[in-house]
């Protein structure tokens, strides 16, 4: 009884320093709540980068979000669970929009090679170059927004990372990390070719 009257004073305490923002005891928090968080996330989406995605977007969710905490029944681990079903939702609400756009995409190219008299090889090839930029663009998509803001202004707008940086007002190491970080996650999840940017 008194183990587990302690285990709630922890937890009760490491909710009280974390809503008042004590970075300190983030990684307490993460530690005790991302076993359960990856759980459901895994659980619901059945894939395992999604998970790890929807626990990372959990977390910073929670930590911006942490003046909205309100003590009550189940204490913080209840509050990260309910944002955890949020972003779980998103999750799964971005994967059909994906699925849709791809059939969309391929509908598309099959009707325009019907039309253009040619039923094979090349409509197959048109089909798949859309389909791989359907892919690309929902990647870009799931960046943060600062991420997909640079690799949009280097890939798109032709810049620079220092015409970026004074397009922006971002510092010119915030943008190459930015860059950098962003290149990295896309090569993560489109490993089977570098992505076709332009």
């Amino acid at each position: 009884m008194d183990e587990a009257m302690d285990e709630r004073a922890r937890e009760e305490y490491l909710a009280a320093c974390f809503a008042a923002g004590d970075e300190r005891c983030v990684e307490a928090v993460y530690r005790r709540w991302r076993p359960l968080v990856h759980s459901i996330a895994h659980r619901c989406l059945g894939d395992e980068r999604e998970a790890e995605d929807v626990t990372q977007q959990v977390f910073l969710a929670a930590w911006h979000g942490r003046l909205r905490y309100r003590p009550g029944p189940g204490g913080l681990g209840a509050w990260i669970t309910g944002i955890t079903r949020h972003k779980v939702a998103d999750a799964l609400e971005a994967r059909t929009r994906r699925a849709r756009a791809a059939a969309a995409a391929e509908a598309a190219v099959r009707a325009s090679s019907v039309t253009a008299g040619r039923p094979g090889g090349p409509a197959l090839q048109d089909a798949e170059q859309v389909l791989d930029r359907v892919v690309v663009l929902g990647e870009l998509a799931r960046l943060p927004s600062e991420q997909r803001r640079v690799l949009h202004l280097a890939f798109y707008a032709d810049l620079t990372q220092t015409q970026i940086s004074d397009r922006t007002g971002l510092p010119l190491g915030t943008v190459k990390s930015h860059m950098r970080r962003a290149l990295h996650r896309l090569r993560r999840s489109l490993p089977s070719a570098e992505p076709a940017l332009r």
